[in-house]
């Protein structure tokens, strides 16, 4: 059979795409249900997108690529989407926007938006064999324990990245990418939690703190969790990303707290408390215990010198760690690096060097930070994508 159009994957990008690719699209995927990543995402209610989404809060080797994308299809656009199919949202922190029901809302508006669009959906559907027949692609598909070849104008590859490979996610994208001689960068887990040897934080698991994580000049200001295995939560998840193994992070247990300006008053006022009393006043005190075993945290406010204060002011605004290693692609949200920017139109995601072949979502080296930049970069792109070959149709 052909298609002027078949979708690799039924994720995010893929759904979005397939919206705006024309009729007669085949939209395919090896899982049972479509946009899996989608319904499990923010709690099973969808982090759909970040009303202060801009292309400064994505990573890249090119950090203008996703510019153009972005800017053709904003949040805006895609809150605006949700509206009008009666979807109830909310905002949560930060600019996150939840759908007030369930997830599922966001994956059926897509259904409904690709049954619009003239396009057909196989799922359970494996790719066997791909290679390009002159101008056009020839796929073979096996569904239901059958093979079918199919020939496409149009080859859009949403596979995604390699997180969270108990959903079904593999490295096809790369595989394919290379297949046609199109550079893919490294790739390493993102927005993932950091590890630490064994038992270095156990006493403390399930305890949480605001805090700022940082590496060199990136900082993300936000809640660190202890863990059996090491440090989660949103700012250890963001800081991740800019993570490379070896390096330290630097948190800052008191970022709106500078210690000297707190302590100091207090010898006067408060001299006869114990250190560590007031200590559990700004922080966890299982955390202060924690500290007390490499700090010296002994003794009453009254009897803290200057010097003294502003060494533990350092020690906790500037808390030195370096992870053993991350927990990998099991649980990080999101893969960095993938297909080389270079070698894809910002605008359309159509490879340079081979007419036909485009490349979306997170298959792409374009990562964006947690809170519902990933899915505005696959609503983007998907959409850049579409209409592209819609275009070039007509």
């Amino acid at each position: 059979m052909h298609v002027p159009t078949l979708i690799l994957g039924a994720g995010a990008a893929g759904l979005m795409c397939a919206a705006h690719a024309g009729p007669g699209t085949l939209i395919v995927d090896h899982a049972r249900a479509p946009g899996e990543k989608i319904r499990i995402s923010g709690g099973g209610r969808c982090n759909f997108t970040n009303m202060h989404c801009d292309p400064g809060s994505f990573l890249s080797h090119n950090p203008h690529f996703a510019k153009s994308a972005l800017s053709r299809y904003t949040q805006w656009d895609f809150l605006d989407l949700v509206q009008r199919h009666d979807i109830p949202w909310h905002e949560k922190t930060l600019g996150q926007l939840f759908c007030d029901r369930s997830a599922r809302d966001i994956v059926a508006m897509l259904l409904t938006e690709l049954d619009a669009a003239g396009a057909t959906l196989w799922l359970q559907t494996h790719l066997r064999e791909l290679h390009r027949d002159g101008s056009r692609y020839a796929a073979t598909l096996e569904r239901d324990g059958r093979q079918t070849q199919v020939s496409c104008d149009a080859l859009v590859v949403a596979t995604g990245g390699k997180s969270i490979p108990k959903m079904g996610a593999t490295g096809l994208a790369y595989d394919i990418a290379r297949q046609f001689g199109i550079p893919v960068t490294d790739t390493r887990p993102g927005l993932v939690p950091l590890t630490f040897p064994e038992g270095r934080f156990s006493t403390l698991a399930g305890v949480a703190t605001p805090c700022r994580a940082s590496v060199e000049a990136d900082s993300f200001d936000e809640a660190m969790l202890f863990t059996h295995r090491g440090l989660s939560g949103p700012a250890i998840l963001q800081i991740s990303s800019y993570w490379r193994e070896g390096d330290p992070i630097a948190i800052n247990l008191l970022p709106d707290h500078p210690l000297p300006d707190h302590l100091r008053p207090l010898r006067r006022t408060e001299g006869r408390r114990a250190l560590t009393t007031e200590l559990a006043r700004l922080l966890p005190a299982r955390l202060v215990d924690h500290l007390g075993q490499s700090l010296d945290l002994k003794g009453n406010i009254a009897d803290l010198s200057d010097t003294r204060i502003d060494a533990l002011a350092d020690a906790l605004h500037h808390w030195q760690l370096t992870p053993s290693g991350s927990e990998g692609y099991r649980t990080a949200e999101v893969t960095l690096g993938g297909i080389d920017t270079d070698a894809l139109s910002s605008r359309t995601m159509m490879t340079r060097a081979i007419p036909g072949l485009y490349f979306i979502g997170e298959a792409v080296d374009v990562t964006g930070w947690l809170g519902g930049y990933n899915f505005q970069w696959a609503w983007s792109s998907g959409f850049a994508a579409g209409t592209a070959i819609t275009l070039a149709k007509s």
